[in-house]
């Protein structure tokens, strides 16, 4: 039995990602964190699609989606993926189309598995995607769209993230696209001591940013968010000053280096603003640095002489130097990997072996009954104790016919279990 021909089960996965995608691409398909619930029911009630989950990053939007027989065994029917992304986002298809991957059955379950390790990141080895893979399952549970077999291969993800980092080097020196970005501006600037930074947007990234910056020798933090208090909590615990979300323009000419992570909708800076931040800054060059996607800075911006900008594709070459430093600890993780790969096709033989078996026998049994059945008249004229000779018979017959199959699907069971004690 093949993990590409499951019983019932047809597993395929749709997305784009930094490797495939701009990020022109990447921004009009991502779904900030309040929309990713409405999302993924979107999705659930897609034809044929049993469950899904949905994984939005800055770096990839993938749809990784349990499919009826109809809807999975052509390859076609991929499409309705494609169409998805089309209605919901508003993006023709031929837009999206050249920047897709999918993959199905087993190599689906290799890329969520190196998904989930940090293998696929732009910064291999950053921790920030595993956390953003149980986010979405989180959500993707709250709203019913995951379930059995799509809850059992998320849950062997996880693991398999867990053993990549506890067996390996790979997380060592732990990187973010945070920590990339602010090591750019501190190669901008040779250094960053007394350097006059302004995050716009509180998240998660924001505050890796500062405790990055802090260590590079940034000597004043300011923070706007339009949440408030959560700009207050990040501005607290790096003795920094918050910025009123209101009064943003009025105070980012203050700023040597501004990085943005906020998922507005809309651009919030454009060329107009950097001419009057220059003007107000007696033309002091000024660094922004985008992490946020969609983007939060107009790349327009890098005409005004003195401003420069940097989105999440320009932190590739940083990110491909951090690759070369861990090629070695990423080389296990990926046997690592494999090894769980295989684990998990054994897994699901053995729980289709079970009922196979039963099925097996009860359609023999059934066939052997017809067939004594049918041939009644003929045997009238025997005694019972031959009628009993001949139904031993064809049970001896039977079972003989049914023996190889049946030990080589238990062979499968018992090795699925050897596997996981």
């Amino acid at each position: 039995m093949s993990l590409n021909k499951p019983l019932n089960r047809h597993l395929v996965l749709l997305g784009v990602n930094h490797n495939t995608a701009p990020i022109e691409i990447r921004e009009r398909l991502a779904i900030p964190a309040g929309r990713l619930a409405d999302a993924t029911r979107t999705l659930l009630h897609q034809p044929g699609i049993r469950e899904g989950l949905i994984l939005s990053t800055c770096n990839r939007v993938e749809l990784v989606t349990l499919q009826e027989d109809a809807a999975a065994t052509d390859p076609g029917k991929g499409a309705d993926l494609l169409r998805f992304l089309h209605e919901y986002f508003a993006v023709p298809p031929h837009t999206i189309q050249p920047h897709l991957y999918e993959f199905r059955e087993r190599e689906a379950v290799r890329h969520l598995f190196r998904v989930a390790s940090s293998l696929d990141s732009m910064v291999v080895g950053e921790p920030q995607i595993l956390g953003q893979v149980k986010e979405s399952y989180t959500v993707a549970r709250e709203v019913g769209a995951v379930a059995g077999n799509l809850e059992g291969l998320l849950q062997r993800a996880f693991t398999v993230a867990k053993k990549v980092r506890t067996e390996t080097q790979i997380g060592s020196n732990a990187v973010s696209i945070a920590s990339v970005a602010v090591d750019l501006a501190r190669k901008i600037f040779g250094t960053l001591q007394g350097k006059t930074v302004l995050l716009v947007g509180a998240g998660k990234m924001s505050e890796l940013a500062a405790r990055h910056l802090i260590q590079q020798g940034a000597a004043n933090i300011l923070v706007a968010n339009r949440t408030q208090s959560r700009a207050e909590k990040i501005a607290a615990e790096f003795n920094g000053q918050v910025i009123p979300f209101d009064l943003l323009y009025e105070n980012a000419d203050r700023a040597d280096i501004v990085i943005t992570s906020t998922g507005a909708p809309q651009k919030l800076f454009g060329r107009s603003h950097a001419q009057h931040f220059l003007h107000r800054r007696r033309h002091r060059p000024m660094f922004f640095i985008d992490i946020a996607v969609p983007r939060d800075v107009d790349p327009s911006m890098n005409d005004v002489e003195g401003c420069f900008v940097y989105d999440i594709d320009d932190l590739q070459q940083v990110a491909a130097a951090n690759l070369a430093d861990r090629s070695r600890e990423a080389a296990a993780a990926e046997t690592i990997v494999s090894r769980e790969v295989e684990k998990y096709e054994q897994r699901l033989q053995s729980r289709d072996a079970v009922p196979a078996i039963i099925a097996l026998q009860q359609n023999a049994e059934a066939i052997r009954e017809a067939e004594l059945a049918r041939a009644t008249k003929r045997l009238a004229s025997l005694t019972p104790d031959q009628q009993a000779a001949v139904e031993a018979l064809t049970r001896s017959l039977t079972a003989k016919l049914l023996h190889p199959q049946l030990t080589a699907l238990r062979r499968s069971v018992s090795a699925a279990e050897d596997e996981k004690n």
